[in-house]
């Protein structure tokens, strides 16, 4: 959203600087002094907001500061004796105007220094006029209609700034509830796409494998026959049989996909883990120049998991990172962040592990389709790694994203709940499919 530029001048400034004008046709008008006094008060209202800007800190203070100064002056050349000038009431512009910019506190104590300020006058009066009753009588009234209006200015200030703070928390649990939803249609959508997809195709992928044996054994007594009288089409029997076994492979994965899992969940600390997952990836790239940083809280509870899968779970997403950053050419360092910390999700307890790579990263349209079966940006790649991960992640009850992020690369946060989070349920469980 675009919001309207604000105006050079604020219209309640113009409504002010006619006020201010009125004040100067007002007796005494030949008074130079009194003319520029009231020609900087407004110079200083436009130039306030830049003061405070410049200022942050000590600007509003200041700016109370001077318009107490400006008040002086101004009471000082307009009456004979300044106690009695009948200007006093200017007071009232310092006194609001620390009313709005502090707490209660604060207005007390510049409500207090204005009419210390105004009081002051007292002082030279006091050698040529006697103060009467009445005299203290309304000199008295004045100061305490001074704190009168800055604590009332003050007690609409402040709920006014309590009412925007509601507002802006509400705006702010509105903003996360939103996040959340989306984030919740989106993983039924998958959830949907993913379980229709395994119910329909899980016994299709039996049907092929009878096929493919028959193939298979068909094309291995051929490629034997015909080794030695005709080696081309013994050579090409040979691509039929290893495209057999790729075949075959390809069906393993969908399989352990669409079945459900029988999780073996124990009592696992995460370190461990992530030590075997980055070792075996390690392993498949050891000339790769990747460098990688690990932060692990210290008080990392241990995850309900099953061990042997989790660790499947974190060797495909380091390999995933791995090749990214391999295959990139953005020229930036090539680093593997990974951290876990003790996280809430929904008012589960749990861990939360972010892998974040320095890779290209992945594009917005592509980002709902990640995890989906079949799906991949490699050239050599069949698009199940990111689909069972998924899965297994799912069966252990905890979530998955791919993370937005404005440094580059791709950022997958998992969530996996904590052993005391799921001590009640019966060891070994049934995964729930796909369903989440």
């Amino acid at each position: 959203m675009l919001d309207r530029k604000r105006s050079a001048f604020d219209w309640i400034d113009l409504v002010l600087f006619l006020f201010v004008v009125c004040l100067a046709f007002l007796p005494p008008v030949n008074e130079i002094h009194k003319q520029l006094i009231l020609l900087a008060l407004v110079v200083f209202q436009f130039c306030e907001g830049r003061l405070i800007a410049w200022l942050p800190n000590r600007g509003r203070a200041y700016s109370v500061l001077i318009k107490i100064a400006l008040a002086t002056l101004l009471l000082d050349h307009t009456g004979e004796v300044g106690i009695n000038s009948t200007y006093y009431p200017i007071y009232y512009l310092p006194v609001v105007t620390a009313a709005i910019y502090f707490g209660p506190v604060g207005t007390l104590l510049c409500t207090a220094l204005a009419s210390l300020a105004y009081c002051s006058f007292l002082l030279p009066a006091l050698q040529e006029y006697e103060l009467t009753a009445e005299g203290v009588w309304i000199l008295t009234t004045r100061v305490v209609f001074f704190f009168i209006a800055g604590v009332l200015v003050n007690r609409f200030v402040v709920e006014n700034r309590r009412q925007v703070a509601r507002y802006q928390t509400l705006s702010e649990t509105l903003e996360e509830t939103n996040r959340q939803l989306q984030r919740a249609e989106a993983d039924a959508r998958r959830s949907e796409r993913l379980a229709a997809l395994g119910q329909m195709s899980a016994g299709l992928a039996h049907e092929i494998r009878n096929p493919l044996a028959v193939i298979k054994g068909s094309a291995e007594m051929l490629s034997k026959k015909l080794e030695q009288s005709q080696p081309l089409e013994g050579e090409l029997a040979g691509y039929i049989s290893s495209e057999v076994n790729r075949l075959n492979e390809l069906i393993a994965r969908f399989l352990d996909f669409a079945r459900p899992s029988q999780l073996e969940p124990q009592s696992h600390a995460l370190s461990p883990i992530l030590d075997r997952a980055f070792a075996a990836v390690k392993a498949q790239f050891p000339a790769a120049d990747i460098g990688v940083e690990r932060r692990e809280a210290t008080d990392l509870p241990p995850v309900l998991a099953d061990e042997r899968l989790c660790e499947r779970v974190f060797v495909n997403l380091i390999q995933n990172a791995y090749q990214a950053m391999l295959d990139s050419t953005n020229g930036r360092e090539h680093v593997l962040r990974v951290s876990a910390a003790r996280e809430s999700s929904q008012g589960n307890e749990g861990v939360g592990i972010i892998f974040q790579d320095s890779g290209p990263g992945v594009p917005t349209p592509l980002r709902e389709q990640i995890f989906n079966p079949f799906f991949t940006s490699k050239k050599d790649g069949i698009g199940m790694g990111l689909a069972i991960v998924a899965k297994i992640v799912d069966d252990h009850r905890g979530w998955i994203r791919l993370e937005e992020t404005s440094t580059g690369g791709a950022t997958f946060h998992v969530f996996l709940p904590i052993a005391a989070a799921r001590a009640r349920e019966s060891v070994p469980i049934p995964a729930r499919g796909t369903s989440r």
